[in-house]
């Protein structure tokens, strides 16, 4: 009581109109312990508030001092940008020199909001839009990256007036980035598609449901008995549920006939499905986000982690702060590196140079596993043939990486007892992608770093269910959980489920089927929530494709720069409008929930899926009531899904796949003392330059990369105010002296 008596004596009185009451930790104490009011009268700090960054608020008035802002910058996320200032009576929360949070390291992450157990700091898009009783608190998972946060949609009256994610809970366990809190002005965003348009007289008009999906299976079916079911493509999301991607590939399949069926993941770790596939047995992350945090040593090659995976790159920040060494492969010098013990600046496109470097040091050394590769694994000894031409003096002149750094960093990798490797886009999106994954493959198998807690091979998906679209067989060679197209055996069982023979050939993937669209063999393209007018290279290559058809449907939320292009366009659900489930990056599986109806008359995707199929003549089997039906069919065809049920998810259980049967837990860790292959094999890889080297012509090389505010192709992104407000253009970087 006396705490609270004091606390009160220098806290404004704000209760009844304060946003924060009901939510409020020290009113509820002074309610339980009935202090109604301070006994010590007295002057009062007058701090005025600030309201100058786009999503956080701050009022010193009410702030108590307590500190978990400070503690949760400081010690989670570790930028560092809030302390106490000034001492006794005038001390204060702030930044340096007073600074807007914008102004600073500050990644406007709201979990100093989050921890705030006053109104002190306070979310301004949700600011006097309820009261706290009002809101109708519904869990579901984020739509950003690959880290699959859960987080929580506060609805009010319809409305999403706020995100939040329950402490302790999935992958951030509470914490969230920029995105996952503040990015949800798209759900109800005026340019939001709310009924079916159709192209008349040269321009997208207005139409019905009936006459729009009569069109699209009109077409489709035309241009199939004209031209053949391979004249037909469909590009499947990887920001679609997995029971939504399930059902596109299966109309492809089974209704139309053809594996011409894609998705980005072409475009970022389709690579590491078959690197990873290849070598261990398996192309997903071995280990959970979680397992970062035991790691003591941590290898980063091609992630700008804290940017894009900001969820993840906590796991790694933790790590840091338990003393694990952090070694950061790449050509910037990005905020992960930053943080690193040794950056390893390579040139673009020599990863292969400078992994075959560190297992060299670390075979030299006597640091490799002998035990592990003698009893796991098979193939080393082509691997030690070709490992010692890579001397780190090689490798120094090939790369561009000091000798003395690269040994340094086989040391930290190679002598650690935990150690873990966390790569993305950086190692995936170039020529030799796959040569790229097989030499980080080889790097974890050499030290034994597979099939433990804290170690394994990690690639980090960019998407919220990228992994979910592979797992479903949105892919051209694939049928859902990675079984063969070509396998009689496979399609066989399949062609039963589904009452239709299936193709054996692999199908086209989404590069090649823009040639396909240019030299007349594809006539018509379905594109099921994706924008390849940005998100493809070559742009105009991308665009003559397009116009190229006989026929474009697209489906979305958005009347995107590829919708405009369409000669249908169907209206689809966000993610806070349907049930379903994305898998992330670390193969758990999650409950998407709706907390929200869809605008004016759009479907969710599986919806118009369905729809489409059963005006085609697609027989029994389309009748779906609820996504939990289209799960429980997938699961039975896919075996490393075969006990996820939405009866398991809805009680609570974290399922990782491989989840074979209803009484399995799930599988965490990957590979554990068995690998999915039988043994781990070692595919020896030799370094090969770029395909396009920069000369004297072009001397300038131009690598990619994401920034933390934005997503994608920034449909969802580029509709809210304040991600626009922090960064309102693309920009390039470039040395001083090139520029």
């Amino acid at each position: 009581r006396l705490l609270l008596d004091l606390l009160l004596s220098d806290h404004r009185d704000e209760c009844i109109v304060c946003d924060e009451a009901g939510d409020c930790r020290l009113q509820e104490l002074a309610w339980r312990y009935g202090v109604a009011k301070t006994s010590f009268p007295g002057e009062q700090r007058t701090c005025e508030p600030r309201e100058d960054t786009p999503f956080i608020a701050y009022d010193p008035g009410k702030c108590i001092l307590c500190g978990r802002c400070v503690g949760i910058c400081e010690q989670v996320q570790q930028c560092g940008v809030l302390d106490f200032a000034h001492r006794g009576f005038d001390t204060l929360v702030t930044t340096s020199f007073g600074r807007s949070m914008v102004e600073t390291d500050c990644e406007l992450c709201g979990n100093c909001v989050s921890a705030c157990p006053t109104g002190a700091l306070q979310d301004k898009l949700s600011r006097h839009a309820c009261r706290a009783w009002e809101v109708t608190p519904v869990r579901t998972v984020c739509p950003y990256c690959g880290c699959g946060c859960v987080i929580e949609l506060e609805v009010h009256e319809g409305r999403v007036v706020r995100v939040s994610s329950p402490v302790g809970v999935g992958p951030g366990e509470g914490n969230l980035c920029v995105k996952g809190r503040y990015a949800f002005q798209f759900i109800h965003h005026q340019d939001r598609l709310r009924q079916p348009l159709v192209r008349r007289g040269g321009e997208l008009v207005p139409a019905t449901w009936d006459e729009a999906l009569d069109l699209v299976a009109g077409r489709l079916a035309a241009l199939r008995d004209e031209h053949g079911p391979d004249a037909l493509a469909g590009f499947a999301s990887a920001r679609c549920t997995n029971e939504e991607n399930y059902l596109f590939q299966k109309l492809f399949r089974a209704v139309l006939g053809t594996n011409n069926v894609d998705h980005c993941a072409r475009l970022c770790h389709a690579s590491t499905v078959t690197g990873l596939q290849r070598s261990l047995g398996s192309g997903a992350m071995t280990n959970t986000l979680a397992d970062l945090a035991e790691a003591e040593a941590i290898l980063v090659v091609g992630s700008n982690t804290t940017e894009t995976h900001p969820i993840a790159g906590l796991q790694i920040k933790k790590a840091l702060r338990r003393g694990a060494t952090l070694v950061v492969v790449d050509p910037r010098r990005v905020d992960i590196a930053r943080r690193a013990h040794l950056h390893l600046q390579l040139r673009p496109g020599t990863n292969v140079a400078v992994l075959n470097g560190l297992m060299h040091v670390i075979l030299a050394e006597g640091l490799a596993d002998e035990a592990f590769i003698r009893e796991r694994t098979e193939g080393f000894e082509a691997l030690a043939e070709v490992l010692p031409a890579y001397t780190p003096e090689l490798v120094d002149e090939i790369s561009g990486v000091p000798a003395d750094d690269l040994r340094a960093a086989a040391r930290a990798f190679g002598g650690a007892a935990r150690a873990a490797i966390v790569y993305a886009m950086g190692v995936t999106q170039h020529s030799h992608g796959t040569d790229h994954v097989l030499a980080l493959s080889n790097l974890a198998l050499l030290t034994g770093n597979v099939g433990r807690r804290g170690t394994g091979v990690n690639p980090l998906r960019g998407q919220n269910n990228v992994q979910g679209a592979c797992d479903m067989g949105a892919l051209p060679d694939v049928l859902p959980g990675y079984q063969p197209v070509d396998d009689a055996a496979v399609r066989g069982r399949f062609a039963a489920a589904w009452g239709a023979d299936l193709p054996a050939a692999p199908g086209l993937t989404v590069t090649e089927a823009f040639d396909a669209m240019l030299d007349g063999r594809l006539r018509g393209l379905w594109i099921m929530g994706e924008n390849p007018l940005l998100s493809e290279p070559d742009q105009a290559h991308v665009e003559a494709g397009l116009r190229a058809l006989d026929f474009l449907f697209v489906q979305d939320i958005f009347l995107t720069e590829t919708a405009r292009l369409a000669d249908v366009v169907l209206p689809a659900a966000s993610f806070a409008e349907k049930d379903g489930t994305f898998t992330n990056t670390e193969r758990r599986v999650q409950r998407v929930r709706a907390a929200v109806a869809p605008p004016g008359e759009a479907w969710p995707d599986w919806r118009i899926v369905a729809a489409v199929a059963r005006r085609l003549g697609a027989g029994a089997g389309w009748d779906y009531a609820h996504p939990a039906e289209i799960m429980a069919e997938a699961a039975a065809l896919t075996p490393i899904y075969g006990g996820v049920t939405y009866e398991r998810l809805e009680a609570g259980e974290e399922l990782f796949w491989p989840c074979p049967s209803a009484d399995h837990p799930g599988t965490p860790v990957l590979h554990v003392g068995r690998f999915t292959r039988g043994r781990g094999r070692f595919f020896p890889v030799h370094f090969e330059p770029p395909a396009e080297p920069a000369d004297e012509d072009f001397p300038l090389m131009l690598t990619t990369g994401r920034v933390l505010e934005h997503y994608h192709t920034g449909t969802m992104t580029r509709r809210s105010d304040g991600l626009n407000e922090l960064a309102p253009t693309g920009f390039v970087e470039i040395h001083p002296d090139d520029a």
